[in-house]
This record gives C-alpha cells, structure tokens and sequence, in this order.
C-alpha cells in the first residue's frame, strides 16, 4: 500500500497551489528587473560608443582590451586586434563573459531566475509545470560548478574597476586632487562589487570551509567570521550591485554623450 505524498488516503489536488496571496508578484519583479538589465547590458554592448570620458569609464567596458578602444580608455594595454575578430566588435564583449558568468553562476541569482523564467518553482508551496527534475547534473546547467573560478575572475575586475574609480579623483587635464560626481558614482558601483563578492557562499567556504580546527588559525576564522556577517546579506548586495552597475554605466554614457555635465565638487 502506497505512503506518504503518495497515499491513497491522501486528497487528490489538482491545483498548484492553495495559496491565496499574490506569491507570482515576486517572480514577476524578479523577471522583469533582469530581462530589464539583459536587455539594457545587451544594447550597450552592442552600441560600443559613449563609454569613456576623461577620467571615468563604463564598468560594462572595461577593461578595455580591444584596438578598437577609445583613447585613453585601455589601462591594459590592446591585446585584442579587431581585425582579427571582426570589424566593429564592441571591447565590451571581450570582457562581459567573466562578470556575467560569475552573476549567472551566483547561487543567489541562481534561485531567483530558476523560479523566474523556469519556474522550477515560481514560488514555495507552488508545483512547477515540468514533469521531472534532473537538478544541475546534467548539461547545461552542470556548467553551474564553475561558479568558483568565474568568483575568482569577479575578484581581478573588482580590483580594475576600483582602480578606474580611484582615477576618477582626477579631471579632465588628468590632474590629481578632485572629486567629481562622476568618482561618487564610480566608487559606490565598486563598493558594492566588493560587497557582494565577499558576501559570496564561494567566498565564505574558501576563506573557512576546509578548516577542521579554527582554534589553529584564527586569522583565518576572524576573516570567516565577517564573511559569515555579510553573507546574510548576500541577496541585497546582489540587487543594489547590479543596479549600482547598471547606473555607473548610464551615467558615463550620459556623460560622454554630452546629455549630462560631470559636475565637479572640489
């Protein structure tokens, strides 16, 4: 005789859920505030202009590594020869596989666009439509394992675009010594970045995961510890930093494109 879900004793339920509040409302937000970004991402990617100023740069294009950069835009160097890839590729696509893949992978962002777009399921107490469940064992979503090195890659772009928000305290002439709305905006993009890099569930289990005895490195655990404060917070840095990005971006192109004026405070 069958038990548990599977007792005849129990009631036959045909709908998803019993639930009578809105629960679709935030899948839905979810979906739109990403398809929204991917969007977004996907035009500026491709409209390769409007990305650099003196001193401030698209974090979207940066670094820029392709021959086709603007002047003055490249701190490391053109390793990338557009003739070699195609005339007129955008530099952005050069680069936006690493912080891309490292958002894609994020455990976070996983759950939330799996309930999202698959709704694998669009909410809890709530049936998703498909049939059966292979998890992420199986191509494509097995890709999912490589969250750890796109972490690592996150961090050397965090490193670049702190550095392109410390440059930002310099003007046009490139002179040192000033602060313009433009550094604000640079610096609160990279803060967050690192917020939410060091909030990651990669991050916590790298720092202190493989431990058996903290008592024998208590750096190792201090560190471990503040990462554990910050990892209950892991989703809001997540939201603010991509909007953080997404914002750094549509400023310095407001800015290059001359809509805006940088304005400066000192």
């Amino acid at each position: 005789m069958a038990t548990g879900v599977f007792s005849e004793s129990r009631a036959k339920i045909k709908e998803r859920t019993l639930r009578t509040d809105r629960w679709w409302l935030q899948p839905l937000i979810t979906f739109i505030v990403l398809f929204s970004f991917i969007i977004y991402a996907t035009f500026r990617a491709f409209e390769n202009k409007y990305y650099f100023l003196e001193p401030l740069v698209s974090p979207l294009y940066s670094p820029c590594l392709s021959t086709a950069c603007v002047e003055g835009s490249s701190l490391l160097g053109q390793p990338f020869n557009n003739e070699y890839f195609g005339i007129g590729i955008s530099p952005a696509l050069f680069i936006l596989i690493f912080p891309l893949g490292f958002r894609m992978t994020c455990y976070y962002y996983r759950k939330s666009y799996y309930r999202a777009f698959w709704m694998s399921p669009p909410a809890c107490a709530v049936a998703e439509p498909h049939a059966k469940y292979t998890g992420e064992t199986r191509a494509p979503l097995i890709l999912q394992n490589s969250h750890r090195w796109f972490f690592y890659a996150g961090l050397v772009f965090n490193v670049l675009l702190t550095w392109d928000a410390i440059i930002a305290f310099r003007n046009e002439n490139k002179e040192w010594g000033h602060m313009s709305v433009g550094t604000l905006v640079l610096l609160f993009s990279a803060t967050m970045l690192w917020l939410y890099s060091l909030s990651c569930h990669t991050c916590r289990h790298t720092i202190g995961g493989r431990l058996k005895h903290f008592s024998k490195h208590p750096i190792r655990y201090k560190t471990w510890t503040w990462v554990s404060a910050l990892n209950h917070k892991h989703p809001t840095f997540a939201w603010i930093s991509l909007f953080g990005v997404a914002f750094a971006d549509i400023y310095v192109r407001q800015v290059a494109s001359g809509a805006w004026t940088n304005f400066y405070l000192f």
